[in-house]
Order: C-alpha cells, then structure tokens, then sequence
C-alpha cells in the first residue's frame, strides 16, 4: 500500500508540475502565433491522445517530463517561410515562449507557498530568531572546535545567516567538508573551522555541528494521579534538562522518560519563570518508561492575513532561490557534495512520505520543486529553456543566426552535461537504498 502511495504522489507531484511548465510554452506560443502540434505529458510511447483543432493533446507512458512540439521548431531544415512556424517568430517572440515555462513554475511556487501559508501553521519559535547557541552536543564538531553556549553564529562560510533556518539550511549542504564559522563571543569576533558529520541515517547526507537553539518542550497536559502529577508536575512547566543534560525539544524529553522505567529521573524546569528541580520515577510498561504527560515543542503560531501571505509567500521564495543559487554555485565550485541531488526515485520516496502527513506537507513540497525547476531551466545550460535563450543571446550580439552544425555542438555539449547530472542524481537514489547499499562495491 505504502508503495501505491509513493508512486500516485510522484505521479501527481511531476505531473502538476510538468503541466504547468509545458501548459506556460503553450499559451506564450499560442499568444504570438505560433501553430502547436502536440502537447503532451509524459514521455513516449503515446498510451492516450485527443486532437483539438491543430494540436494533439496526449499521455505518455513514462511520467518523468513532458514537452510541446511547435510547427517549424527544428533548425535542420530551417524555416520555411510560413508564418506560423516557431524560427520563423522574431528573437523578442521565441524569448516569451521559452521563457514562459520557468516563469510558470516561478509564479506556481509563489501562489502555492501563499495558499500553504493563509492556512496557517504552528512553527518552532526559534525559526526566525538570532543564532544564539543555547546547547552544544558533547563530542560533536562543535565542541571539538570549541562553540560554547552563548556564542552568536553570524556566518557559515562566508554566508552571513541571520536566522537559525538559515544556518540549519546553509550547514546542512555541507556536510564533511570543512566550514569556516564566524561568532561573536562577549563582543569580539571569532572565527572557527568545523567540518560538519552526515546525519546519522546518511540518506541525503545532511551536515550538521551539534548546535541548539535555547529553547525546551513545555508541558501541555498533566494526566491526574500519574507518576507525573504525583511528583508535582504541572501543565505550562517548561522542561529545561533531565538528569542534568539540556533538553531542546520534546522528543528529547520522551527519550529520557522512556529509556528510564522504574529510575528516578530529576528534572530541571521552569514555572512561571522560576528554575524548579523535581524527581520522578517512570512506571514501566514492558521496556519502556511512562510518567502521564504530553510535552510539545516551543512553537508559535503563524495566521496571516491574505496579503500578509502573498507578502511572506514572496519572501520565502527570494530566500529560498538565494539558497539555490549558493547551492548551485557549491556544487560548481566542488564545495558541496553531489550527493544531496535527488532524482526520480528520492523524489518519489520525499512525495509519498508528505502525502501520507497531508496535504499541506505536500503542497510545501511542491512549492520546493516548482522553484527548482523554473531556477533550473533558467540556466544557460544547451537541451534546457536557459540554454536556448543563452544561445539566441549570442546570435542577437553577433547579428546573425548561428549555423545548424554550431548548434548541433552547443546541445551536444548540454546533452552531455545533462546525462553526467542524470547519472548522478540516480546514482544517488539508487545508493540511498539499503538493498544496493550492500552490493554497491565502490562503498
């Protein structure tokens, strides 16, 4: 069943996302006039088909892309006069009709995030906050390179981050390599070199230092005469450490319970603002320690407004592109490892695991994709929607249109760039899974 899932939300996930890329091609080419004869989802062999007019509208078999094929839109022969051919549309008319498809996916990802946004959410409060370290791991990078509690990280190599998703972000694409952290330590500017672990499950090798934010679960409610009521604990009690190791969220506040049946645990917490310490002993059922409490983490709500979402739509949008970008640029420069890229079959696993968390968790990724993909097309890369516009770019400064042969050597050169990315990307899935982990002999 878990399957059936995955591969309906792929399918439903690319296939939105493809439609409204190829669907932004199609209008901007029927706005200048330009005869479409086929439109269609998917990928050959054609399994469903209607023609309307002058265009086929059809289904393909394999759900990875889709495309819009225009009269006259291969250079081989070159135009032939007829008006309503693609090359035979002035530079300005062939720019809108490539350019249209990323933009589509651009403007997706903004009304998306907008309509996720309006709904309203509960987000940890930390998220937007100063990156001020309220707990450093033991034996974790960040100790090793002597972060203390109270230090402001201001910059991740060389990326100022004002906030503590941005350095979850920024630190998560750089796992063992080697990162240059600058802090301010009582006033003074400090500078450190961390190399950030892999987490621990390795599947998308996501880096991180051992740092935390100076927050803690709080408790929401009490269950009377339980072990918890009987010690005196009360709803509204902030958590601040058990056994005298800091506790950030609360599942770090129900490791310490469960792993302690019939052991007495001490408790730091705050009530009303006033450090406490309370013991108590978690009954046991089977292995597993229970005290008769429902903690939760340190949250806020978010309800805006409907321009207030459009308005934060449009900011997490510019944030996030400006983290594609640096993320680009990583991979360019050998900063960053290929092995966060994902492909068809990550893809497929991240889609079925939001759909089955709803679909708020499902439209967010969505909103992820649709920008990746309109950023990516928009590269100066020969085969994608930016190479096409870099290529008659360049035939615009030297006035004249470049020969079929020197076309042909430009999108061989994006073809061959594209299949390295595609190799990679599936190799990534594929070593992700534990079945080829155990064949794969370059492990």
């Amino acid at each position: 069943m878990t399957a059936v899932v995955y591969i309906l939300s792929f399918v439903f996930v690319l296939g939105v996302l493809v439609f409204v890329h190829e669907l932004g091609h199609f209008l901007a080419a029927k706005r200048v006039g330009i005869k479409v004869l086929k439109f269609q989802l998917g990928f050959n062999p054609t399994i469903l088909s209607y023609k309307y007019g002058d265009t086929e509208y059809g289904i393909g078999a394999l759900p990875l892309g889709g495309y819009v094929k225009m009269a006259g839109e291969a250079s081989e022969d070159g135009p032939t006069g007829d008006p309503s051919e693609f090359l035979s549309k002035s530079r300005w008319q062939r720019f809108q009709v490539l350019v249209m498809g990323p933009v589509m996916n651009l403007l997706l990802a903004f009304f998306l995030a907008a309509v996720v946004l309006y709904q309203g959410a509960e987000v940890e409060s930390y998220n937007d906050q100063p990156v001020v370290v309220g707990v450093v791991k033991p034996d974790s990078p960040a100790a090793r390179a002597d972060i203390r509690t109270g230090d402001r990280i201001v910059t991740v190599a060389g990326h100022t981050v004002d906030t503590w998703e941005e350095f979850f972000v920024t630190i998560s694409t750089r796992a063992n390599r080697p990162v240059d952290i600058g802090l301010l330590r009582q006033g003074l500017d400090v500078s450190k070199t961390v190399t950030p672990v892999a987490d621990e499950t390795g599947r998308f090798e996501i880096g991180n230092i051992g740092v935390l934010p100076n927050v803690h679960p709080h408790l929401t409610e009490v269950f009377k005469n339980d072990r918890a009521d009987q010690a005196g604990l009360r709803p509204g009690d902030v958590i601040v450490a058990a056994d005298g190791q800091p506790l950030t969220f609360a599942a770090d506040f129900i490791k310490a319970i469960r792993g302690s049946p019939e052991k007495t645990v001490s408790l730091s917490i705050l009530r009303n603002g006033a450090p406490m310490n309370i013991s108590v002993t978690p009954k046991a059922d089977g292995k597993t320690g229970l005290i008769g409490v429902r903690p939760a983490d340190d949250t806020v709500t978010i309800k805006p407004s409907l321009p207030g979402a459009f308005k934060l739509s449009a900011q997490k949008n510019v944030a996030m592109a400006g983290m594609i970008g640096q993320t680009v640029w990583g991979l360019l420069t050998r900063q960053l490892s290929p092995k966060q890229l994902m492909g068809p079959i990550a893809i497929a696993q991240v889609s079925g695991e939001s759909a089955q968390l709803g679909w708020l968790a499902l439209a967010s990724l969505m909103v992820s994709l649709s920008l990746n993909l309109g950023l990516l097309n928009l590269m100066p890369i020969p085969m994608l929607d930016g190479g096409h516009i870099f290529i008659m770019a360049l035939e615009g400064i030297a006035r004249r249109d470049f020969s079929v042969r020197i076309k042909e050597k430009i999108l061989l050169a994006g073809f061959v760039v594209l299949m390295m990315l595609m190799v990679t990307v599936i190799y990534n899935d594929l070593a992700r899974l534990s079945i080829f982990e155990r064949l794969n002999p370059w492990k």
